[in-house]
C-alpha cells in the first residue's frame, strides 16, 4: 500500500513543481542577467562617444563627423545586430525586447542623420535628428520601466546599480 501511495505522490509533486516554476522569471532573468550585459558594452562605447562631442562637448563639425562615422556608428550598428540575435522565450518579455530594438534603431538612424545633415549643413536635418533622438530615448525609459514592471510583477529584484 505504501508503494502505491508513494508512486501517486511523486507525479503530484512533480506537477506541482512545474506549477511553481515562472518561464516569464526564468526568462526575464536569464535577459537581465546574461544576454543583456553581453551587449550593453556596445551602447555604453557609442553614447559615450556620442556624449563627448556633443552638447556642451561640442567643439566642431569635423570632430563630431569623424567620430560620429569612425566610432559612434559602426558600435552603436554592431550593438543593434548583437541585441536582435538575443532570443527570448515569453511573450510578455519579447515585447518588451522588442520595444528596445525599436528605441535602438530609432537612435541609430538619429546618429545617421546627423552625419548627413553635416554633410549637407543642413540645419533642418538637425533638428530632425534631434527630435528622432529624444524618441529614442523616451523609448528606453518606456522599455525601462516596463521591464521593472514585469520584473516586480514576476518577483525578480535587481541589486541596487543591477539591472536594466
Amino acid at each position: 500500500m505504501k508503494k502505491k501511495l508513494l508512486l501517486l505522490f511523486v507525479p503530484l509533486l512533480l506537477l506541482l513543481s512545474a506549477c511553481l516554476n515562472d518561464p516569464v522569471q526564468d526568462d526575464l532573468l536569464n535577459y537581465s542577467n546574461t544576454e543583456i550585459p553581453k551587449v550593453s558594452e556596445l551602447e555604453i562605447q557609442a553614447v559615450e562617444a556620442y556624449d563627448s562631442v556633443s552638447g556642451a562637448n561640442y567643439t566642431d563639425d569635423f570632430t563630431m563627423y569623424d567620430t560620429l562615422v569612425d566610432e559612434v556608428i559602426p558600435q552603436y550598428r554592431e550593438f543593434i545586430e548583437e541585441l536582435e540575435k538575443i532570443e527570448v522565450e515569453t511573450d510578455e518579455l519579447r515585447a518588451l525586447h522588442e520595444d528596445y530594438i525599436k528605441a535602438a534603431n530609432t537612435q541609430y538612424n538619429a546618429f545617421a542623420k546627423i552625419v548627413s545633415a553635416l554633410e549637407k549643413q543642413d540645419p533642418e536635418l538637425i533638428v530632425e535628428a534631434n527630435v528622432m533622438l529624444d524618441e529614442a530615448r523616451k523609448g528606453m525609459r518606456k522599455y525601462a520601466s516596463d521591464i521593472k514592471k514585469l520584473a516586480k510583477e514576476h518577483k525578480v529584484t535587481f541589486e541596487k546599480g543591477e539591472g536594466l
